[in-house]
């Protein structure tokens, strides 16, 4: 038998494809909680941000903080083109959006939700709900895992995909097995921001920005990121942030989520060019109001234009012909880098990724299989692998699932497990 810790998409991708490989094997997937695929229904706002436009495999490996240059050889095995491939064989067809995530064209998770519990089912996987796995030990030729209820499950080879939260408990199954964890911090997560000034802009966006995490026990150069913000009631989100969250993870959690925030507003334009054109309108509109009549520097919302000006000290009564050098300079580079205090995060949503889990050393990526302990494989969030926002961390975990359920089923056939075990639960 071959038994799958954890209902999420490692999980059921890794049960489905070892069924598929080896149809005659007992395949069991247990969840701990009742809901199976949590993540998946609540991810993109609802909608499922399935994978991403990323076709090359060297290239998507880019988007991983950590962990990428490892995938670049799963991701050569099974990428993005065959989960997209995967879906519209089962009848889901996913679309392309703008910036390169991929969704089904339903714009329903429940749509993706309903395709995994569709295929196990089709493939014979038996799913079992409220089935906690307390212990793992190695038993003969595979492990024996011990449940809540304190029964017992003889198994050829186990697969751990219960996910990054160390609520999940993999990781600490794994530990047992004599697997090293690297510490586990937040990924993916929005800026608090205390100056209420920023608060009462809640709702604007911005695309796109550069942001950048300035502190002087932070790397100096490598965390900025350019794309989307939002401005909210408690502070800075948008996948802006959520990528530059996701690249500094350690080096935000080692400052306690306190540093300064700097954002450009108008990145494609240089100070000089900027000041130029401020100037030049300045000379164009003379008796209009600064706050009222804002050139076309980037399309900025009016209401971010007005903090902006009064955060410069330009009087809310100034017309263009009244503005000085000094504060039309003020101005400028405002624009170009406005500071925000951080003070701490907080989840996207009801998303959660984690920075941290096992460690890649110990497994081998070819078939997710342990280095450590015969008969144990990995997959997904509870590996050391972590993704920025678009799509990639569920790509991770499709790539690592289905490699596990078939180097599983593969070990098996090549009989380097036997082919028949009893079910003693």
């Amino acid at each position: 038998m071959i038994l799958v810790i954890g209902g999420g998409p490692a999980g059921f991708f890794g049960a489905i494809a070892a069924r598929e490989s080896r149809p005659d094997l007992p395949v069991v997937l247990l969840e701990k909680q009742g809901r199976l695929l949590r993540k998946v229904a609540i991810s993109g706002g609802g909608r499922c941000n399935v994978t991403h436009a990323c076709f090359d495999a060297r290239e998507f490996s880019g988007f991983y903080p950590r962990g990428g240059r490892e995938l670049i050889g799963p991701l050569t095995r099974w990428g993005a083109q065959d989960t997209v491939d995967w879906f519209a064989e089962r009848g889901v067809e996913l679309k392309t959006e703008a910036d390169g995530r991929m969704f089904p064209v339903t714009d329903d998770s429940g749509t993706i939700v309903e395709c995994l519990r569709g295929a196990a089912r089709e493939m014979g996987v038996e799913v079992r709900t409220r089935r906690a796995v307390t212990a793992l030990e190695r038993s003969g030729d595979g492990l024996s895992a011990t449940l809540d209820d304190g029964s017992r499950l003889s198994t050829l080879c186990t697969l751990l995909a219960t996910g990054g939260n160390e609520a999940g408990g993999g990781h600490e199954l794994a530990r047992s097995l004599g697997h090293t964890i690297q510490p586990l911090v937040p990924s993916l997560f929005t800026f608090h921001v205390p100056d209420p000034a920023w608060h009462e802009l809640a709702g604007v966006v911005v695309d796109p920005v550069i942001v950048r995490a300035i502190g002087s026990e932070l790397p100096a150069r490598s965390l900025t990121e350019r794309g989307p913000l939002l401005l909210t009631h408690w502070g800075v989100s948008g996948p802006g942030v959520l990528k530059l969250s996701a690249r500094g993870a350690r080096d935000f959690h080692a400052v306690d989520y306190r540093f300064e925030l700097g954002v450009d507003w108008l990145p494609d334009r240089s100070r000089e060019a900027l000041d130029t054109v401020l100037l030049e309108w300045a000379e164009a509109h003379p008796r209009k109001s600064v706050f009222g009549a804002r050139p076309d520097a980037g399309d900025l919302p009016r209401r971010l234009w007005e903090e902006l000006a009064r955060r410069a000290g330009i009087p809310a009564e100034c017309r263009w012909a009244e503005l000085g050098k000094k504060p039309r300079r003020r101005l400028t580079g405002l624009l170009k880098d406005t500071r925000m205090s951080v003070d701490g995060k907080s989840t996207n949503k009801d998303e959660f990724v984690t920075c941290g889990g096992v460690s890649l050393r110990e497994v081998d990526l070819k078939t997710m299989s342990s280095r450590i302990c015969p008969g144990l494989y990995l997959a997904g969030e509870v590996l050391d692998i972590d993704g920025i926002t678009g799509g990639f961390n569920f790509q991770a975990a499709w790539t690592t699932g289905r490699l596990a359920g078939q180097g599983m089923a593969q070990a098996i056939i090549e009989g380097d497990m036997p082919g028949d075990s009893p079910i003693t639960i």
